[in-house]
C-alpha cells in the first residue's frame, strides 16, 4: 500500500513494465505507414534532383543563419520534404517540436489565423536546447558510437521556423497581414512559404524571401528512387514498370510512389487469391467414386510481379483500343464530313465506362501532337481548342459535353484542311 502513494516508485515500476514488453507497436506502425511518409528524406543529402537548392541550403545550414524562404514548383518535387529535413538537421528530434510550426492548406488560411496562430507562435520566447547527451556514429570510438551534447550535434540557432505549406491558397488580406508579422518578429522567427504558383504570392511578400525553384524530377532520378523503394520493400517489378510509373506521374514523385504502393497491395491480394493448387477429377471406370488428383499448372505470368498493365489500370490510363475508337471517330477517313453520330456514340460509351475526361484530353493531345498526318498550322489551331477544353474542365464543366465539343472541333479542323 505504501508504494501506491509513492509516485516515484509507481513511475519506475511502470517504466520497467513497459520496457519488458516487446516493442512491436513501432514496428507495426512502421509497416502500416504510407511509403510516401516512410521514405520521406531525413536530411538534405537524401533530396533528389534539386542540386542547386540543396547546395545553397547546406551552406546556410553551416552558418545557422537562414533568411525568409519561398519554395515554389510543381507538386511532388520535394518542397515540403526539403524544409522539414532542414528543420530536423537544425533542431534535432526534440527541439523541433517547440521551434517549428507547420500550417497546411487544410487549416483555415484567413487573416484570423495569421493574427492568432502565426503571431502567437512568432512572439513566443525561444525554448532552450536539451542538456542531455545523444549518440552519434564515430569509427574511432569503441563500438562505433560516442556520446556528445545535444547542442554539439545540432546547431539549434536562436530562431523559430514557421512553415506555410500551399501558401498560394492564402487570401490577399492574409498575405498582407503576414507581411507585417514577418518584419516585426524577424529576429526570432523565420518564415518558409511553400507554393505551386509563385505568381499567386503578392509582390511585397515575395520580395522579403529568398526564392528557391523546384523543378520536376528527371526520369533518371525518379526511376532510381522508385527502384530503391521497390528493392527495400522487396517488391518485384516487370521490365518497364519504373518507366511506366514515371510516365503516368508526370514528374510527381509522390504520385509515383503512391501508385507503386497501390500496385504492390493489389498484387499481394491477387497472389493470395490464386495461391492455391488446382485439382482435377480423374474418372475411374472400376470405382463408383471419382478420385481427385493435384496438378501443377504454370501461370502465364508471376502473380506476385507488378506489370505495366496493372500500373496503367491504377493510374486510370485509357487503353489503346478505346483511344483508337475515339481517334477513328474524330479523324475523317476518305470523307469530307464530320461523323457526328459515330463520335457521339464513342464519347457516350467512354463516359459511361467511367473514363476521366481530363485523362482523355491528355492522351488525345499526345496523339494529335505526334501525328504526322496533321499539318503544323492545324496543330496550332487544335492546341488552342485543347487549352479551352482544359479550362472548362477545371472550372467544373460537364465532362460529356466538353469531350464531345473538343472532338467535333478537331474533326472540323481536319475536314477543312
Amino acid at each position: 500500500m505504501a508504494n501506491f502513494f509513492d509516485l516515484k516508485a509507481r513511475q519506475a515500476a511502470a517504466a520497467a513494465a513497459s520496457s519488458s514488453k516487446p516493442s512491436t507497436t513501432k514496428q507495426e506502425s512502421n509497416r502500416m505507414q504510407p511509403w510516401v511518409e516512410k521514405y520521406r528524406p531525413k536530411n538534405l543529402s537524401e533530396v533528389a534532383a534539386q542540386d542547386n537548392t540543396i547546395q545553397i541550403l547546406s551552406r546556410t545550414l553551416q552558418s545557422s543563419n537562414l533568411p525568409h524562404m519561398l519554395f515554389y514548383g510543381p507538386p511532388g518535387t520535394g518542397k515540403t520534404s526539403t524544409i522539414l529535413a532542414l528543420a530536423k538537421q537544425l533542431y534535432g528530434p526534440e527541439l523541433i517540436k517547440s521551434r517549428v510550426l507547420e500550417l497546411n492548406a487544410s487549416d483555415e488560411r484567413g487573416i484570423t489565423i495569421v493574427r492568432a496562430k502565426v503571431k502567437d507562435f512568432a512572439r513566443q520566447q525561444l525554448s532552450s536546447a536539451p542538456n542531455y547527451n545523444v549518440m552519434v556514429e564515430d569509427k574511432e570510438a569503441e563500438g562505433g558510437v560516442k556520446q556528445v551534447r545535444y547542442r554539439d550535434k545540432y546547431p539549434c540557432p536562436p530562431f523559430k521556423i514557421i512553415i506555410l505549406d500551399e501558401a498560394d491558397s492564402m487570401t490577399q488580406d492574409a498575405q498582407s497581414a503576414l507581411r507585417r508579422t514577418m518584419e516585426t518578429y524577424s529576429k526570432v522567427t523565420r518564415f518558409c512559404l511553400v507554393c505551386n504558383y509563385v505568381t499567386r504570392i503578392i509582390d511585397p511578400l515575395a520580395s522579403r524571401c529568398s526564392k528557391f525553384r523546384f523543378k520536376s524530377l528527371d526520369q533518371g532520378n525518379a526511376i532510381k528512387r522508385i527502384e530503391d523503394i521497390a528493392r527495400l520493400e522487396k517488391v518485384k517489378m516487370a521490365p518497364g514498370v519504373s518507366q511506366a510509373l514515371v510516365d503516368v506521374s508526370d514528374g510527381d514523385l509522390r504520385k509515383a510512389i503512391t501508385f507503386l504502393q497501390s500496385a504492390a497491395r493489389l498484387v499481394g491480394s491477387m497472389s493470395k487469391d490464386t495461391g492455391g493448387r488446382k485439382r482435377r477429377v480423374v474418372e475411374d471406370d472400376d470405382d463408383e467414386d471419382d478420385d481427385m488428383e493435384d496438378i501443377d499448372e504454370a501461370p502465364a505470368s508471376d502473380p506476385t510481379t507488378i506489370s505495366v498493365q496493372s500500373i496503367q489500370e491504377i493510374a486510370g490510363v485509357i487503353p489503346d483500343r478505346t483511344m483508337d475508337n475515339l481517334g477513328g471517330a474524330i479523324f475523317p477517313q476518305n470523307s469530307k464530313s464530320i461523323k457526328y453520330e459515330k463520335l457521339a456514340k464513342v464519347v457516350e460509351d467512354m463516359i459511361a465506362e467511367g473514363w476521366s475526361a481530363a485523362q482523355t484530353v491528355n492522351q488525345l493531345y499526345e496523339r494529335v501532337m505526334f501525328d504526322e498526318r496533321i499539318g503544323d498550322m492545324q496543330k496550332v489551331r487544335i492546341t488552342s481548342m485543347f487549352s479551352e477544353t482544359d479550362k472548362r474542365l477545371v472550372d467544373g464543366g460537364d465532362e460529356h459535353l466538353a469531350v464531345l465539343d473538343l472532338g467535333l472541333k478537331i474533326s472540323g479542323v481536319l475536314v477543312q484542311g
